[in-house]
């Protein structure tokens, strides 16, 4: 207990930074993932194809990569200077995207064409046949899948620690310099991860009851 008690500013502010990164990169992960799912599904051969090529490239890139690019590569084209925090956020939120739209995605297949065409006859522009009629359906029947790729953002918030970022995935490297009991240490951050993940939990059933379709 005392590993806790006596480093409780560096558990309170690397978990503090932890869910900010999360909450910021959650929304920019689920506006974009849905924008590109959108795109996948698009009848301009165009953006289908666009949105499939960035899947497929951030799905096979792993997120460390990524981070190296914002934290090395892109300072060297000297376009919009980013601070770490802020680059772990972009990087977590292009990297997630792209599981997002193939979340997103699945959900959009599984509404019947029927929906579709019958929007189409009553005179809807594809957007607003998405926005109004397919969007609504898919979201609902795909709450649990949405929340486990969330839940592995929340984990993959930690890679940020290698990065000039102090969130929980440091503390392990601050108490490790001053001889703090290791297995002690990570399983106070393992026990904070669990209170994390909880909520995300109980949303995503209390979703499930709500939102549950008849098929």
């Amino acid at each position: 207990m005392s590993v806790l008690t006596d480093h409780l500013p560096l558990f309170f502010h690397g978990f503090l930074t932890t869910i900010q990164l999360f909450l910021l990169s959650a929304v920019g992960s689920l506006v974009l993932g849905t924008i590109l799912a959108m795109l996948r599904v698009s009848p301009v051969p165009v953006f289908r194809i666009a949105a499939t090529t960035y899947v497929t490239l951030l799905r096979n890139t792993p997120l460390t990569l990524v981070f190296f690019f914002f934290a090395f590569a892109y300072p060297l084209l000297k376009i919009l200077q980013l601070n770490p925090f802020v680059g772990a956020v972009v990087a977590l939120t292009l990297y997630t995207s792209a599981f997002i739209c193939e979340v997103v995605r699945s959900g959009i297949n599984t509404v019947p064409v029927g929906q579709a065409e019958a929007s189409r006859a009553l005179g809807l522009t594809f957007g607003q046949m998405i926005g109004s009629v397919v969007l609504p359906q898919a979201l609902r029947s795909v709450v649990p899948p949405l929340v486990s790729t969330l839940i592995a953002l929340l984990k993959n918030t930690t890679v940020a620690a290698g990065f000039s970022v102090t969130e929980a995935g440091s503390i392990r490297d601050s108490l490790s310099e001053q001889g703090a009991d290791m297995l002690v240490t990570l399983s106070w951050v393992a026990l904070f991860f669990i209170v994390l993940v909880i909520p995300l939990t109980l949303v995503q059933r209390s979703l499930e009851k709500r939102w549950s379709v008849a098929r």
